[in-house]
């Protein structure tokens, strides 16, 4: 019989996880939130995929173009006059 070596089929896209009050800290007058720009400050690692997670508050304007933003984080950061794309 075939027998599957480890568990591929339970593979699920992993997402680097930033909070907002991490953003909060890393863009104090706000400004484009870009996958390069996170990695040039140290917050993640290239080449994987990031998600944007509503922990913490944000007070700044933030334009966020990262590969997955939770609903929560999008709320507060169009509530701070900012965007998601």
């Amino acid at each position: 019989p075939l027998r599957l070596v480890g568990s591929e089929m339970c593979i699920r896209d992993r997402y680097q996880v930033v909070n907002l009050e991490k953003l909060a800290e890393l863009y104090p007058k706000g400004g484009d939130v870009t996958i390069g720009d996170l990695v040039a400050k140290g917050a993640v690692r290239k080449n994987e995929k990031v998600k944007v997670l509503g922990n913490g508050d944000i007070a700044v304007k933030l334009t966020v173009a990262v590969d997955k933003v939770s609903g929560s984080a999008e709320q507060k950061i169009v509530a701070a006059g900012g965007s998601v794309k």
